[in-house]
């Protein structure tokens, strides 16, 4: 395999093939942000077409992101019972599948069934358990470097794909945009067929940090596979600490996902702000986002995570109050 012949060429020169599988995931989780990106530049031209409303639109998006949540948990279970890289494969061919059957859809509940239900299961099981799977696995030092990497990924993809596709559906049509993010999909996915490795013991290396190659632990059932994120559940449910943290989510997920990435390219074309130009705003909080999610990974080393959270909360709680009495120019 090319991975193997790869690993041997790069321990020659000091180099760690771990590195090249966090490469792979940012890779796979950038062109899967850029399919979830893809709903806030199509809304508007789905309305104009099919003369759908938002509130029809919206159900069959906020299905993809209750599907992206709901997933992260059975993902992490399929991931050790099937392998990261089956289960990546399986997850962006369901991504593509459900974006090629949006392009073909002639009624709404065809959207609910393509991009709510199909995208979203795709989406989730593509989510940052995937980097959080490949940092632990690969990674014994330097976690915390890997995970910020990997979760800078989903600004990283607003970044490079919201502007391209607002300006592509601008001149061409959205079929046309997702049909760009389709293309980005399938050659991520080639680079995973060719570079991703399930672990370091399959290449005959240790972790990173480690000086012995570690055994793969044995494989759970099916049956125990399905129980295991529901007895996690159960026993998260009873204490305090994650129903405060399922709140804040909650609230993070509702502002940043549901509000911004979903409904912003709309919300500015109400105020006159053309597609283009909403979305490279979006970009631009992607790139303050990626900065952002870096330091905010160096702080939570240093501070307590729940002033930080306090601190992050309510900076963007006060800018959304603030943004109704703006004049919503671009600058």
């Amino acid at each position: 395999m090319i991975s193997t012949r790869l690993a041997a060429y790069l321990e020659q020169r000091g180099v760690y093939y771990g590195w090249v599988v966090v490469g792979v995931t940012f890779l796979i989780m950038l062109a899967t942000a850029g399919a979830m990106g893809a709903s806030g530049v199509i809304l508007e031209p789905l309305q104009r077409e099919f003369g759908w409303s938002n509130a029809d639109i919206s159900i069959a998006l906020a299905v993809r992101l209750m599907l992206f949540g709901l997933m992260g948990p059975f993902a992490a279970a399929f991931i050790n019972r099937f392998g990261v890289r089956p289960v990546v494969i399986f997850a962006v061919t369901l991504i593509v599948l459900g974006i090629l059957g949006t392009m073909m859809m002639s009624a709404v509940w065809h959207l609910l069934l393509f991009w709510g239900i199909i995208v979203g299961l795709g989406t989730g099981m593509t989510a940052l358990v995937l980097g959080a799977t490949v940092a632990t696995r690969w990674f014994s030092q330097r976690r915390g470097l890997v995970m910020g990497m990997l979760t800078a990924s989903n600004a990283t993809g607003q970044l490079v794909f919201l502007p391209l596709l607002a300006s592509v559906t601008e001149r061409w049509g959205w079929r046309t945009g997702l049909g760009v993010v389709v293309v980005a999909l399938l050659a991520a996915l080639a680079v995973v067929f060719a570079l991703m490795r399930d672990r370091p013991s399959d290449l005959g290396l240790p972790a990173f940090g480690e000086r012995k190659v570690a055994k793969p632990p044995a494989r759970e059932s099916f049956a125990a596979m399905l129980r295991s994120p529901l007895a996690a559940f159960r026993d998260a449910a009873g204490t305090r600490v994650f129903w405060v943290l399922f709140v804040t989510f909650f609230v993070c997920g509702l502002s940043t996902n549901g509000l911004i990435q979903t409904h912003w390219i709309t919300l500015c074309g109400d105020y006159g702000v053309p597609p283009v130009s909403a979305a490279g705003i979006l970009a631009t909080i992607g790139v303050f986002d990626f900065f952002g999610t870096l330091l905010s990974g160096w702080l939570s080393d240093r501070y307590d995570n729940r002033w930080l959270l306090f601190f992050y909360y309510g900076l963007r709680g006060l800018s959304l109050l603030y943004l109704p009495y703006t004049e919503f120019s671009v600058i």
